[in-house]
């Protein structure tokens, strides 16, 4: 048993998760407590002694249900012979068993018997589980089951039901059906790890964790994922902003104050007495390039702003391809990202030409129209691929802003190891910036944040 828990915590540690000694060792002292038939509490000792974040919860959950993948089952409606219906109508009934435990153990078998007829698996085919998955549910039509078993509900009820009796019933057979799906992935998964074991099959499976995600890369589910994580960390952000402000500056020289405290030495003034400067929350300002090659990246810029509205005293933003435009309005009492997402695709002015990116062109617009605005309180952060399309660089607008703001810096979605290359011409700004970071995922912004400290 300790060598398996020891390969299951070597394969969190491949996925991500940040499991110490200390935390392997509480793993196995936690277990002592737990019986080991106990396949639920085993599992919740685990996750208490192993997860350190809620973001890392799914990671060990896929992990744990693949290395510790129960005995497959058996039972059902003989696979290979009988009609198609035979198996919906079993389906159905198995959902619509009112005693829980007779309910359970029918959807068991109804999943090995659906994988069985549907799934089409072969020994050795190094095919993933999804393939399976989508074989199987495309072939059971669990919405039209969920209707059919409405519809019968409606049928047996006594009296016309209610708007909210009506929400009741869809969610309780919803509910089920999705246990059915849980059972027929949790049976694939059954059946290739006892093909390929689960070392293979927990390397194909592996996802990355939330703060790993490539922002340029980054679907609909991982966007959903990382705006949980933004709130925190623009806090810090606008933390670490002000520290850096009110250490850097003492404030302007207060003559009274340093004439009266030099009374007490004869009239010399040996202390210098400064005004103290008034605390406030940092302006911020952002110039993001929202260009076809960093469409998923400008997606996340955006969400990016969003969560600094409420952490600074002023957030002013900018997006260009090779116009520039000011779309802070469209952030201003928006609740619904999507919202202002959806107006600043349709309405902000930002092609003026072919619609490739322009740094040059949108920098010196910006520098021409609104760097009379900048101040020694900004701080401008720009962020993009710096890929040009070998238009002329106009590098000495991010001088010109350099000696306005009280910092600059660049945070770019592609690896160090692709700048200046090809048409990128990242060096040529960031030599005028406070600092130019590769930010590709929230684990590299996270070190951005920690490095203004």
């Amino acid at each position: 048993m300790l060598e398996v828990l020891a390969g299951f915590i070597r394969e969190l540690r491949a996925a991500g998760l940040p499991v110490s000694l200390t935390e392997d060792i509480d793993s196995t002292d936690a277990l002592r407590h737990v019986p080991l038939e106990d396949r639920t509490g085993f599992k919740n000792a685990l996750a208490a002694t192993l997860v350190k974040s809620h973001a890392h919860r799914k990671t060990f959950d896929a992990v744990f249900d693949i290395w510790f993948s129960p005995p497959l089952l058996c039972g059902g409606p003989d696979v290979d012979t009988g009609h198609e219906v035979e198996l919906g109508e079993w389906l159905e009934q198995a959902l619509a068993a009112k005693d829980r435990d007779s309910r359970e153990a029918a959807v068991k078998a109804a999943a090995t018997s659906a994988v069985s007829r549907y799934a089409g698996m072969e020994e050795g085919r190094p095919v993933g589980g999804r393939y399976y998955l989508h074989r199987t549910l495309r072939h059971i039509d669990l919405d039209g089951i969920v209707q059919r078993l409405l519809a019968a509900g409606r049928e047996q009820a006594d009296h016309e039901l209610t708007e909210l009796e009506e929400l009741l019933l869809a969610d309780e057979h919803r509910n089920r059906a999705e246990r059915l799906r849980a059972e027929i992935e949790g049976e694939i998964r059954r059946r290739l790890v006892a093909d390929r074991g689960p070392e293979a099959l927990v390397r194909t499976a592996r996802a990355p964790l939330p703060e790993d995600v490539d922002f340029m890369h980054a679907g609909a589910d991982d966007l959903a994922a990382l705006r949980r994580t933004l709130q925190p960390l623009t806090r810090k952000l606008a933390a670490r902003l002000g520290r850096r402000r009110r250490h850097n500056h003492r404030g302007s020289l207060h003559f009274g104050r340093t004439v009266r405290h030099s009374i007490s030495y004869g009239g010399v003034p040996v202390e210098v007495k400064y005004r103290h400067p008034h605390p406030s929350k940092p302006e911020i300002l952002v110039i993001a390039d929202i260009s076809g090659s960093v469409a998923s990246f400008s997606r996340f810029t955006l969400e990016l702003v969003h969560a600094m509205s409420s952490q600074f005293s002023k957030v002013r933003s900018f997006v260009f391809v090779d116009g520039i435009d000011e779309v802070t309005r469209f952030f201003e009492g928006a609740e619904d990202l999507s919202e202002a997402v959806r107006r600043i695709n349709t309405e902000a002015d930002v092609v003026w030409a072919d619609g490739h990116s322009d740094y040059g062109r949108a920098l010196e617009a910006f520098w021409r129209r609104w760097g009379s605005e900048l101040s020694p309180k900004t701080t401008v952060l720009v962020l993009g691929d710096a890929r040009n399309n070998y238009h002329a660089a106009e590098a000495w607008v991010m001088a010109e802003i350099a000696k306005v703001a009280r910092h600059v810096y660049w945070l770019n979605p592609e690896p160090r190891s692709y700048w200046d290359t090809g048409d990128s011409i990242v060096d040529q700004y960031a030599v005028h910036c406070d600092g130019a970071f590769e930010c590709r995922n929230l684990k590299q912004l996270a070190a951005f944040v920690d490095h203004l400290s």
